[in-house]
Protein backbone atom coordinates (compact mmCIF):
# COMPACT_ATOMS: atom_id res chain seq x y z
CA UNK A 1 0.00 0.00 0.00
CA UNK A 2 1.34 3.88 -1.02
CA UNK A 3 1.93 5.93 1.96
CA UNK A 4 -0.15 9.27 2.18
CA UNK A 5 1.51 12.20 3.78
CA UNK A 6 0.39 15.62 4.19
CA UNK A 7 2.26 18.43 6.00
CA UNK A 8 -0.42 20.69 7.77
CA UNK A 9 0.05 23.42 10.15
CA UNK A 10 -2.57 22.77 12.48
CA UNK A 11 -4.53 19.76 12.75
CA UNK A 12 -7.57 20.10 15.16
CA UNK A 13 -10.39 17.52 16.36
CA UNK A 14 -13.82 19.18 18.09
CA UNK A 15 -16.74 17.55 18.87
CA UNK A 16 -15.98 13.77 17.13
CA UNK A 17 -15.09 15.96 13.60
CA UNK A 18 -11.56 16.17 12.16
CA UNK A 19 -10.75 20.01 10.79
CA UNK A 20 -6.89 19.71 9.14
CA UNK A 21 -5.39 22.93 8.77
CA UNK A 22 -8.17 25.14 10.10
CA UNK A 23 -9.11 26.33 12.85
CA UNK A 24 -12.78 25.07 11.82
CA UNK A 25 -14.28 21.68 12.34
CA UNK A 26 -14.14 19.52 9.68
CA UNK A 27 -16.62 16.61 8.49
CA UNK A 28 -16.18 12.86 9.60
CA UNK A 29 -14.21 11.04 12.02
CA UNK A 30 -10.24 10.28 11.77
CA UNK A 31 -9.49 6.81 12.17
CA UNK A 32 -5.22 5.93 12.37
CA UNK A 33 -3.83 2.40 12.21
CA UNK A 34 -0.45 2.21 13.33
CA UNK A 35 1.53 4.86 14.62
CA UNK A 36 0.47 8.23 15.66
CA UNK A 37 3.57 10.64 16.51
CA UNK A 38 3.93 14.30 17.42
CA UNK A 39 6.13 16.73 18.68
CA UNK A 40 3.00 18.32 20.90
CA UNK A 41 -0.23 16.64 21.26
CA UNK A 42 -3.43 18.47 23.18
CA UNK A 43 -7.03 17.49 24.09
CA UNK A 44 -8.73 20.55 25.48
CA UNK A 45 -12.50 19.77 24.86
CA UNK A 46 -14.74 17.45 26.66
CA UNK A 47 -15.12 14.22 25.84
CA UNK A 48 -13.23 10.85 25.88
CA UNK A 49 -9.93 9.60 24.21
CA UNK A 50 -9.03 5.98 24.22
CA UNK A 51 -5.15 4.78 23.23
CA UNK A 52 -5.95 0.93 22.47
CA UNK A 53 -3.13 -0.92 20.31
CA UNK A 54 -0.98 2.08 19.04
CA UNK A 55 2.34 0.16 20.14
CA UNK A 56 4.31 3.48 19.30
CA UNK A 57 2.54 5.87 20.09
CA UNK A 58 5.16 8.68 21.63
CA UNK A 59 4.90 12.37 21.58
CA UNK A 60 7.46 15.35 23.60
CA UNK A 61 5.02 16.67 25.92
CA UNK A 62 1.02 14.73 26.69
CA UNK A 63 -1.17 17.21 27.97
CA UNK A 64 -5.15 16.41 29.00
CA UNK A 65 -7.69 19.04 30.03
CA UNK A 66 -11.21 18.08 31.44
CA UNK A 67 -11.14 14.79 29.42
CA UNK A 68 -11.07 10.87 30.50
CA UNK A 69 -8.39 9.09 28.67
CA UNK A 70 -7.37 5.51 28.80
CA UNK A 71 -4.58 3.72 27.94
CA UNK A 72 -4.48 0.07 27.31
CA UNK A 73 -1.57 -0.16 25.23
CA UNK A 74 2.31 0.57 25.29
CA UNK A 75 2.14 5.04 25.73
CA UNK A 76 4.95 6.93 26.23
CA UNK A 77 6.35 10.63 26.65
CA UNK A 78 9.77 11.98 26.24
CA UNK A 79 8.80 14.50 28.43
CA UNK A 80 6.02 16.11 30.64
CA UNK A 81 2.63 14.46 31.38
CA UNK A 82 0.32 16.51 32.68
CA UNK A 83 -3.46 15.57 33.69
CA UNK A 84 -5.56 18.38 34.14
CA UNK A 85 -8.83 18.08 35.27
CA UNK A 86 -8.90 15.15 33.86
CA UNK A 87 -9.00 11.07 34.34
CA UNK A 88 -6.35 9.12 33.10
CA UNK A 89 -6.85 5.12 33.71
CA UNK A 90 -4.54 2.29 32.66
CA UNK A 91 -5.44 -1.11 32.24
CA UNK A 92 -4.05 -4.02 33.71
CA UNK A 93 -1.40 -5.49 30.89
CA UNK A 94 -0.33 -1.74 30.22
CA UNK A 95 2.70 -0.08 30.51
CA UNK A 96 2.21 3.76 31.10
CA UNK A 97 4.58 6.80 30.99
CA UNK A 98 7.59 4.02 30.05
CA UNK A 99 11.14 5.31 29.03
CA UNK A 100 12.00 9.00 29.78
CA UNK A 101 9.40 11.09 31.46
CA UNK A 102 11.16 13.56 33.15
CA UNK A 103 7.93 14.98 35.44
CA UNK A 104 3.76 14.04 35.75
CA UNK A 105 1.59 16.08 37.74
CA UNK A 106 -1.88 15.09 38.55
CA UNK A 107 -3.79 18.19 39.61
CA UNK A 108 -6.82 17.77 42.26
CA UNK A 109 -6.82 13.49 42.52
CA UNK A 110 -4.75 10.87 42.17
CA UNK A 111 -5.16 6.91 42.77
CA UNK A 112 -3.25 3.93 42.94
CA UNK A 113 -4.60 0.28 42.47
CA UNK A 114 -6.86 -1.38 44.88
CA UNK A 115 -7.09 -4.77 46.39
CA UNK A 116 -7.27 -7.13 49.10
CA UNK A 117 -3.86 -9.28 50.04
CA UNK A 118 -4.91 -12.40 47.94
CA UNK A 119 -5.39 -10.12 44.74
CA UNK A 120 -1.96 -9.26 44.60
CA UNK A 121 -0.53 -12.44 44.82
CA UNK A 122 -2.79 -13.53 42.06
CA UNK A 123 -1.75 -10.87 39.39
CA UNK A 124 1.28 -11.48 37.63
CA UNK A 125 4.09 -9.16 36.23
CA UNK A 126 4.41 -6.93 39.30
CA UNK A 127 7.57 -4.49 38.77
CA UNK A 128 10.14 -3.14 41.49
CA UNK A 129 8.51 -0.12 43.14
CA UNK A 130 5.18 -1.07 42.37
CA UNK A 131 2.39 0.60 44.57
CA UNK A 132 -0.93 -0.19 45.67
CA UNK A 133 -3.57 0.16 48.21
CA UNK A 134 -4.30 -2.75 50.28
CA UNK A 135 -7.72 -2.99 51.91
CA UNK A 136 -6.99 -5.62 54.45
CA UNK A 137 -4.45 -3.16 55.68
CA UNK A 138 -6.21 -0.30 55.11
CA UNK A 139 -2.40 1.22 54.27
CA UNK A 140 -0.38 1.76 51.36
CA UNK A 141 2.09 -0.65 50.29
CA UNK A 142 5.17 -1.24 47.39
CA UNK A 143 6.76 -4.34 45.96
CA UNK A 144 10.62 -4.04 46.18
CA UNK A 145 11.12 -7.05 43.50
CA UNK A 146 10.54 -9.91 45.99
CA UNK A 147 8.17 -9.46 48.69
CA UNK A 148 5.42 -6.55 49.54
CA UNK A 149 6.07 -4.29 52.10
CA UNK A 150 3.84 -1.69 54.33
CA UNK A 151 4.40 2.17 53.80
CA UNK A 152 5.79 3.55 57.79
CA UNK A 153 5.39 6.91 58.85
CA UNK A 154 7.50 6.77 61.41
CA UNK A 155 8.37 10.31 61.46
CA UNK A 156 4.86 11.38 61.99
CA UNK A 157 4.33 8.96 65.33
CA UNK A 158 7.46 9.75 67.28
CA UNK A 159 6.27 13.90 66.66
CA UNK A 160 2.59 13.43 67.22
CA UNK A 161 2.50 12.78 71.03
CA UNK A 162 -1.07 13.66 71.33
CA UNK A 163 -1.61 11.60 68.48
CA UNK A 164 -0.39 8.08 67.08
CA UNK A 165 1.94 6.49 69.56
CA UNK A 166 0.39 6.50 72.41
CA UNK A 167 0.08 3.82 74.68
CA UNK A 168 -2.83 3.36 77.41
CA UNK A 169 -3.35 0.97 80.12
CA UNK A 170 -6.60 0.33 82.24
CA UNK A 171 -7.06 0.45 85.71
CA UNK A 172 -5.67 -1.53 88.51
CA UNK A 173 -8.01 -4.58 90.48
CA UNK A 174 -11.48 -3.26 90.85
CA UNK A 175 -10.48 0.40 89.73
CA UNK A 176 -11.56 2.86 86.82
CA UNK A 177 -8.36 4.88 85.94
CA UNK A 178 -6.63 4.86 82.87
CA UNK A 179 -3.10 6.33 82.27
CA UNK A 180 -1.78 7.01 78.74
CA UNK A 181 2.22 7.77 77.71
CA UNK A 182 3.56 8.70 74.23
CA UNK A 183 5.62 5.28 73.24
CA UNK A 184 8.47 7.23 72.08
CA UNK A 185 9.26 9.86 74.68
CA UNK A 186 10.47 8.20 78.32
CA UNK A 187 8.59 9.26 81.17
CA UNK A 188 5.73 8.93 83.81
CA UNK A 189 2.13 8.20 82.84
CA UNK A 190 -0.98 10.61 82.82
CA UNK A 191 -4.18 10.49 83.57
CA UNK A 192 -6.56 9.29 80.97
CA UNK A 193 -9.93 8.83 82.15
CA UNK A 194 -11.85 5.88 83.64
CA UNK A 195 -13.62 2.78 82.70
CA UNK A 196 -17.23 2.70 82.60
CA UNK A 197 -17.46 0.13 85.73
CA UNK A 198 -14.76 -0.26 88.16
CA UNK A 199 -13.20 -4.09 87.32
CA UNK A 200 -10.41 -5.99 87.02
CA UNK A 201 -8.82 -8.70 84.37
CA UNK A 202 -10.54 -6.84 81.57
CA UNK A 203 -8.42 -7.05 78.52
CA UNK A 204 -8.36 -4.42 75.60
CA UNK A 205 -7.64 -3.89 71.48
CA UNK A 206 -7.26 -1.42 69.43
CA UNK A 207 -7.37 -0.13 65.48
CA UNK A 208 -5.61 3.39 65.06
CA UNK A 209 -8.38 5.81 66.86
CA UNK A 210 -10.49 3.88 68.90
CA UNK A 211 -9.14 1.33 72.46
CA UNK A 212 -11.97 -1.45 73.57
CA UNK A 213 -11.86 -3.74 76.87
CA UNK A 214 -14.20 -6.71 77.35
CA UNK A 215 -14.91 -8.59 80.08
CA UNK A 216 -12.83 -8.67 83.53
CA UNK A 217 -14.35 -8.91 86.93
CA UNK A 218 -16.28 -6.40 89.47
CA UNK A 219 -15.60 -8.70 91.27
CA UNK A 220 -18.48 -10.89 89.92
CA UNK A 221 -17.86 -11.63 85.90
CA UNK A 222 -19.21 -9.10 83.28
CA UNK A 223 -19.44 -8.73 79.80
CA UNK A 224 -19.33 -5.00 79.69
CA UNK A 225 -17.11 -4.00 76.04
CA UNK A 226 -16.21 -0.06 76.82
CA UNK A 227 -14.48 2.65 74.00
CA UNK A 228 -12.22 5.18 74.18
CA UNK A 229 -10.97 7.61 71.39
CA UNK A 230 -7.24 6.99 71.91
CA UNK A 231 -6.33 10.38 70.39
CA UNK A 232 -8.19 12.47 73.06
CA UNK A 233 -8.76 11.85 76.78
CA UNK A 234 -11.95 11.24 78.66
CA UNK A 235 -14.14 8.54 79.88
CA UNK A 236 -14.99 5.27 78.17
CA UNK A 237 -18.57 4.69 76.85
CA UNK A 238 -20.45 1.30 76.24
CA UNK A 239 -19.48 -0.31 73.49
CA UNK A 240 -21.76 -3.41 73.58
CA UNK A 241 -21.66 -6.78 74.95
CA UNK A 242 -19.20 -9.95 75.41
CA UNK A 243 -20.74 -13.45 74.09
CA UNK A 244 -20.27 -14.43 77.55
CA UNK A 245 -19.25 -12.67 81.19
CA UNK A 246 -15.17 -13.35 80.63
CA UNK A 247 -12.41 -12.66 83.06
CA UNK A 248 -8.45 -13.07 81.95
CA UNK A 249 -9.36 -13.50 77.97
CA UNK A 250 -6.40 -12.44 76.34
CA UNK A 251 -7.10 -9.83 73.56
CA UNK A 252 -5.67 -8.28 70.38
CA UNK A 253 -6.65 -7.27 67.19
CA UNK A 254 -5.74 -6.12 63.32
CA UNK A 255 -6.52 -2.57 62.05
CA UNK A 256 -9.84 -3.21 61.99
CA UNK A 257 -10.87 -6.66 63.82
CA UNK A 258 -10.21 -6.85 68.21
CA UNK A 259 -10.49 -10.68 69.33
CA UNK A 260 -11.02 -12.00 72.72
CA UNK A 261 -9.82 -16.18 73.74
CA UNK A 262 -10.02 -18.12 76.42
CA UNK A 263 -10.96 -17.03 80.37
CA UNK A 264 -13.00 -17.62 82.78
CA UNK A 265 -16.43 -18.10 82.49
CA UNK A 266 -19.00 -16.86 85.16
CA UNK A 267 -19.14 -20.76 86.48
CA UNK A 268 -15.56 -19.78 86.85
CA UNK A 269 -14.52 -22.92 84.25
CA UNK A 270 -12.23 -22.30 81.96
CA UNK A 271 -12.94 -21.89 77.80
CA UNK A 272 -11.83 -22.12 74.61
CA UNK A 273 -14.19 -19.98 72.75
CA UNK A 274 -12.99 -17.02 70.54
CA UNK A 275 -15.54 -13.86 70.30
CA UNK A 276 -14.80 -11.31 67.87
CA UNK A 277 -15.48 -6.78 67.51
CA UNK A 278 -15.49 -4.87 64.11
CA UNK A 279 -13.70 -1.72 66.35
CA UNK A 280 -15.24 1.00 64.71
CA UNK A 281 -18.62 -0.04 65.00
CA UNK A 282 -20.11 -0.41 68.24
CA UNK A 283 -22.06 -3.65 69.07
CA UNK A 284 -21.87 -6.91 70.93
CA UNK A 285 -19.09 -10.02 70.12
CA UNK A 286 -19.88 -12.35 67.80
CA UNK A 287 -18.25 -16.06 67.72
CA UNK A 288 -14.88 -16.49 65.56
CA UNK A 289 -13.51 -20.20 66.91
CA UNK A 290 -12.14 -22.07 69.37
CA UNK A 291 -8.54 -22.56 70.84
CA UNK A 292 -7.17 -26.12 70.56
CA UNK A 293 -7.48 -26.00 73.99
CA UNK A 294 -9.06 -24.61 77.13
CA UNK A 295 -7.10 -21.65 78.26
CA UNK A 296 -7.10 -19.05 80.85
CA UNK A 297 -4.51 -16.35 81.41
CA UNK A 298 -3.03 -16.08 78.08
CA UNK A 299 -1.15 -13.80 76.26
CA UNK A 300 -2.03 -12.47 72.23
CA UNK A 301 -0.31 -10.51 69.71
CA UNK A 302 -0.70 -9.51 65.81
CA UNK A 303 0.61 -9.05 62.76
CA UNK A 304 -1.84 -7.12 59.88
CA UNK A 305 -3.11 -10.71 59.21
CA UNK A 306 -2.39 -13.21 62.39
CA UNK A 307 -3.38 -13.19 66.06
CA UNK A 308 -0.91 -15.55 67.73
CA UNK A 309 -2.36 -16.16 71.52
CA UNK A 310 0.25 -17.53 74.10
CA UNK A 311 0.16 -20.06 77.01
CA UNK A 312 -2.34 -20.02 80.10
CA UNK A 313 -2.52 -22.17 82.88
CA UNK A 314 -3.55 -24.92 80.69
CA UNK A 315 -0.80 -27.52 78.88
CA UNK A 316 0.42 -27.81 76.51
CA UNK A 317 2.41 -24.63 76.84
CA UNK A 318 2.50 -23.78 72.85
CA UNK A 319 1.10 -20.63 70.26
CA UNK A 320 -1.36 -20.81 68.66
CA UNK A 321 -2.43 -18.87 65.68
CA UNK A 322 -5.73 -17.50 63.47
CA UNK A 323 -6.44 -15.57 60.40
CA UNK A 324 -8.04 -12.81 61.38
CA UNK A 325 -9.84 -12.01 58.29
CA UNK A 326 -11.56 -14.79 58.66
CA UNK A 327 -13.04 -16.62 60.91
CA UNK A 328 -12.54 -20.42 61.87
CA UNK A 329 -11.03 -22.30 64.82
CA UNK A 330 -7.12 -21.77 66.15
CA UNK A 331 -4.42 -24.59 65.02
CA UNK A 332 -1.01 -24.84 66.36
CA UNK A 333 1.90 -22.30 65.43
CA UNK A 334 4.77 -23.37 68.03
CA UNK A 335 6.69 -23.56 71.57
CA UNK A 336 6.90 -21.91 74.27
CA UNK A 337 10.71 -21.13 75.82
CA UNK A 338 8.81 -21.12 79.16
CA UNK A 339 6.08 -22.81 80.07
CA UNK A 340 3.95 -19.32 81.61
CA UNK A 341 0.28 -17.91 82.38
CA UNK A 342 -0.17 -14.25 83.28
CA UNK A 343 1.95 -12.64 81.01
CA UNK A 344 0.94 -10.64 78.01
CA UNK A 345 2.72 -10.09 74.54
CA UNK A 346 3.00 -7.20 71.58
CA UNK A 347 4.45 -7.20 68.28
CA UNK A 348 6.07 -4.96 65.84
CA UNK A 349 3.86 -6.72 62.72
CA UNK A 350 6.64 -9.28 62.51
CA UNK A 351 8.07 -10.13 65.81
CA UNK A 352 5.86 -10.90 68.39
CA UNK A 353 7.09 -10.59 72.01
CA UNK A 354 6.09 -12.05 75.51
CA UNK A 355 7.04 -11.28 78.66
CA UNK A 356 6.86 -11.84 82.11
CA UNK A 357 4.23 -14.23 83.89
CA UNK A 358 4.08 -16.80 86.15
CA UNK A 359 6.55 -19.80 84.78
CA UNK A 360 5.69 -22.89 87.72
CA UNK A 361 3.81 -25.91 87.55
CA UNK A 362 1.99 -26.55 89.61
CA UNK A 363 0.61 -22.86 89.34
CA UNK A 364 1.39 -22.08 93.35
CA UNK A 365 1.53 -18.74 94.94
CA UNK A 366 5.50 -17.06 95.80
CA UNK A 367 7.48 -15.74 93.82
CA UNK A 368 9.46 -18.15 92.74
CA UNK A 369 7.26 -18.91 90.50
CA UNK A 370 7.51 -15.56 88.64
CA UNK A 371 9.76 -14.87 85.55
CA UNK A 372 11.75 -11.99 83.94
CA UNK A 373 12.67 -14.01 81.18
CA UNK A 374 11.44 -12.09 77.17
CA UNK A 375 10.77 -14.48 74.52
CA UNK A 376 9.83 -13.62 71.16
CA UNK A 377 8.23 -15.84 67.78
CA UNK A 378 8.64 -14.07 63.78
CA UNK A 379 4.62 -14.34 63.25
CA UNK A 380 5.44 -14.80 59.38
CA UNK A 381 6.47 -18.40 59.90
CA UNK A 382 5.69 -21.34 62.25
CA UNK A 383 8.27 -22.30 65.00
CA UNK A 384 9.37 -21.77 68.36
CA UNK A 385 10.16 -19.15 70.74
CA UNK A 386 13.72 -18.02 70.88
CA UNK A 387 15.09 -15.89 74.14
CA UNK A 388 14.85 -11.91 73.74
CA UNK A 389 16.13 -10.88 77.15
CA UNK A 390 14.43 -9.95 81.09
CA UNK A 391 12.41 -6.97 82.30
CA UNK A 392 13.80 -5.20 85.01
CA UNK A 393 11.10 -6.99 88.09
CA UNK A 394 9.72 -10.03 88.19
CA UNK A 395 5.51 -9.86 87.91
CA UNK A 396 2.51 -11.58 86.68
CA UNK A 397 -0.99 -9.93 85.34
CA UNK A 398 0.99 -6.55 83.79
CA UNK A 399 0.12 -5.19 80.69
CA UNK A 400 2.14 -4.39 77.27
CA UNK A 401 1.85 -2.13 74.16
CA UNK A 402 3.80 -0.91 71.23
CA UNK A 403 4.25 0.75 68.69
CA UNK A 404 6.43 -0.52 65.65
CA UNK A 405 9.73 0.15 67.53
CA UNK A 406 9.15 -0.11 70.84
CA UNK A 407 7.16 -2.64 72.80
CA UNK A 408 6.29 -1.34 76.78
CA UNK A 409 5.46 -3.79 79.80
CA UNK A 410 3.93 -1.86 82.87
CA UNK A 411 2.02 -2.77 86.30
CA UNK A 412 1.60 -6.34 87.73
CA UNK A 413 2.28 -7.67 91.09
CA UNK A 414 4.64 -10.39 92.40
CA UNK A 415 3.11 -12.62 95.71
CA UNK A 416 3.22 -12.49 98.50
CA UNK A 417 2.80 -8.71 98.71
CA UNK A 418 0.10 -8.46 96.29
CA UNK A 419 0.46 -4.58 96.50
CA UNK A 420 0.83 -4.43 92.45
CA UNK A 421 3.82 -2.76 90.64
CA UNK A 422 3.68 0.95 88.58
CA UNK A 423 6.84 -0.16 86.72
CA UNK A 424 7.29 0.96 82.72
CA UNK A 425 9.75 -1.11 80.95
CA UNK A 426 10.77 -1.13 77.21
CA UNK A 427 12.22 -3.17 74.26
CA UNK A 428 13.03 -2.11 70.89
CA UNK A 429 11.87 -4.76 68.40
CA UNK A 430 14.70 -4.69 66.07
CA UNK A 431 17.38 -5.71 68.34
CA UNK A 432 17.29 -8.30 71.37
CA UNK A 433 17.98 -7.83 75.00
CA UNK A 434 17.03 -6.82 78.37
CA UNK A 435 14.25 -4.28 78.85
CA UNK A 436 14.79 -0.96 80.20
CA UNK A 437 13.30 1.33 82.90
CA UNK A 438 10.45 3.45 81.02
CA UNK A 439 8.79 5.39 83.46
CA UNK A 440 5.95 4.87 86.14
CA UNK A 441 2.33 4.19 86.00
CA UNK A 442 0.31 6.87 87.67
CA UNK A 443 -0.65 4.31 90.53
CA UNK A 444 0.58 0.85 91.01
CA UNK A 445 -1.46 -1.70 88.92
CA UNK A 446 -2.62 -5.43 88.60
CA UNK A 447 -4.41 -7.48 86.62
CA UNK A 448 -3.96 -4.49 83.93
CA UNK A 449 -4.07 -4.68 80.50
CA UNK A 450 -2.67 -1.98 77.84
CA UNK A 451 -3.37 -1.07 74.28
CA UNK A 452 -2.19 1.27 71.65
CA UNK A 453 -2.68 2.92 68.40
CA UNK A 454 0.19 2.34 66.62
CA UNK A 455 0.78 -1.67 66.94
CA UNK A 456 1.92 -4.17 65.20
CA UNK A 457 -1.32 -5.48 63.47
CA UNK A 458 -2.49 -2.13 62.28
CA UNK A 459 -0.24 -2.55 58.79
CA UNK A 460 1.90 0.36 58.83
CA UNK A 461 1.88 3.22 60.12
Amino acid sequence: MATFRVGIGSFNINDGAVGIGTESSGFGNLKVEGTIKSDQFDVIESGVSTFTRYSGFSANKVEIKNKSTTLSGQNQSLSDIIIDNSTLSVGLGSTASIGEIGYACVKNHFSVPTGDTNFRNDVSGYGEGTIRYNTDFGTLEFFNGDIWKQFSYITDVENSPSGRGRAIFNAASFNMTLDFVNIHTLGNAHAFGRLSTSRASSYGCASETRGVWGGGAEPGYTDVIDYVTIASEGDAIDFGNLAESRKEPAACSSSTRGIWCGGYNPSNSRTNTLQYVEIQTLGNALDFGDLTAIQVSMAAATSPTRAIFSGGYQAPSQYEVVNIASKGNAVRFGDMRVQRARHDGCSNGTRAVFGAGRHSVPWGPGPAGLTTEIEYITIASEGSALYFGDITVKRNMLASASSNTRGLFAGGYDHPSNAGDNTIDFITFSSTGNAIDFGDCIEKKRGVSGLSDSHGGLGGY
